[in-house]
């Protein structure tokens, strides 16, 4: 008995802002998460850790009572780019995840982190997207910061 092959179709996805169709139930939109409500991890110290990223990011840690608030992220773009297992992406460690944060001024991050004496690689090339730099928390997870580029101006 011979086997067959079946190709899957390439499917681009829609333009960015264009609504998703759910073809099935007969080209109503389809429900999307609207952003990334959380990022849980696990950590060797999380007190410690916790307290390196709200000193050197400014991430406010989870607050003890519902009553408080948590850290709210400016409105912007967010990237979900799944990996394949045997990427470098990641810089060389042997992490399954990297966090990407959006920074106002790479430049001076970058100095900010230096001066507390934390390894910032910044990247020399600039792209279309804008500029990046790598670091690495204290326990060896990959940090990845973006300052997104300005819009081109409006003539």
């Amino acid at each position: 008995m011979a086997t067959q092959t079946t190709t899957q179709p390439k499917v681009s996805p829609p333009p960015a802002g264009v609504a998703v169709r759910d073809e099935i139930a007969g080209g109503t939109e389809m429900e999307k998460v609207t952003g990334i409500g959380g990022f849980f991890f696990r950590a060797k110290d999380p007190k410690a850790l916790g307290r390196w990223y709200q000193q050197h990011l400014g991430i406010s840690l989870t607050p003890s009572s519902y009553a408080d608030s948590v850290w709210q992220q400016d409105a912007g773009p967010t990237v979900f780019d799944p990996q394949p297992d045997t990427s470098d992406f990641f810089k060389g460690t042997d992490k399954v995840w990297m966090l990407n944060f959006r920074v106002r001024d790479l430049d001076k991050m970058a100095a900010q982190l230096r001066a507390a004496r934390i390894a910032v690689e910044i990247d020399l090339q600039s792209y279309p997207n804008g500029r990046f730099a790598s670091l690495q928390d204290p326990e060896g997870n990959p940090i990845q910061l973006w300052q997104p580029a300005k819009p081109p101006a409006q003539v």
